[in-house]
């Protein structure tokens, strides 16, 4: 199928994707709202080859259909099959990527979390499509995920130049986050700010910037992004335990010990059997 024949198949759905739910993307969420396109079958009789091009469109529709209602196994065996039948099917292993980092959005431990398997997806879409955008994006996330944090530099930097790219906040916001991990801080802090300045809502964005002045031993600086992070009109920015966490960290720096307390016992009242949420009920204790 010709680009203008899958493009006049294309009946255009957005769909939104939350990473640090995802990815508080620990909030890897990024992974932020990720853009899937919906693409549908035409009619009319077709060659072999492309009746097999539009069921992989119809199978594509049915995975991100599994995928926004949370059934990541059933979306990714449609992503398999719409594989099979048009390798070239970009979205469909853009998504495939998507769904794979959703594995590791409850633990990064499971046996189910597999960032190898989502960067060759991730690619593989680039390589149907070396334009896909939201595709390179991921790609960072993964690469990040993975350690690899010059190589997740090297794919997120030429993206943030990309005047065409309509999420400039989650190429900046994912740089920064390569180098606050590789122990660039003046680069993540400056990468950072660029993001929430696209983005004020950006919350992950803001917490990620606290953690980058934290590490400079700027901590009123580390304070205030951490409070932006929480305050953010956005219900998932006001669970962002990790978030609470740290603003409780700085503020017992600071011997702010009531604020400290009052964070701590947030954090926990989120989710106390996370990992997160554990560590804040223990350190409570020792403010006592």
């Amino acid at each position: 199928m010709t680009a203008a024949t899958r493009a006049g198949c294309i009946r255009g759905a957005a769909v939104v994707l939350s990473l640090w739910s995802l990815l508080p993307f620990a909030p890897f969420a990024p992974f932020a709202p990720l853009s899937l396109l919906s693409l549908a079958a035409c009619g009319g009789a077709q060659p072999a080859a492309q009746a097999d091009e539009t069921r992989s469109l119809a199978e594509y529709d049915l995975a991100r259909d599994a995928f926004q209602h949370g059934r990541l196994r059933e979306a990714l065996a449609h992503i398999e099959s719409a594989l099979s039948l048009d390798d070239d099917n970009a979205e469909a292993a853009y998504l495939g990527a998507v769904i794979l980092l959703g594995f590791c959005a409850g633990d990064v431990r499971s046996s189910d979390c597999r960032f190898d398997s989502a960067e060759k997806m991730a690619r593989r879409a680039l390589d149907a499509n070396p334009e896909m955008r939201d595709a390179k994006n991921t790609l960072g996330v993964i690469l990040v995920h993975q350690g690899r944090y010059d190589e997740a530099i090297a794919v997120l930097k030429p993206l943030t130049e990309d005047i065409l790219y309509a999420s400039p906040e989650k190429s900046w916001g994912n740089l920064g986050w390569a180098y606050l991990l590789k122990g660039s801080n003046d680069e993540a802090i400056d990468a950072l700010r660029r993001a929430v300045a696209a983005q004020p809502l950006f919350c992950v964005g803001q917490y990620r910037l606290g953690l980058a002045y934290e590490k400079r031993g700027e901590l009123d600086l580390a304070r205030e992004a951490f409070t932006r992070a929480v305050e953010t009109d956005q219900p998932e920015c006001r669970r962002l335990q990790d978030a609470f966490d740290a603003r409780a960290r700085v503020a017992e720096k600071r011997g702010l010990v009531d604020e400290a307390r009052a964070d701590l016992e947030r954090c926990r009242e989120i989710a106390a059997t996370t990992p997160v949420g554990q560590r804040c009920a223990a350190q409570l204790q020792t403010l006592q």
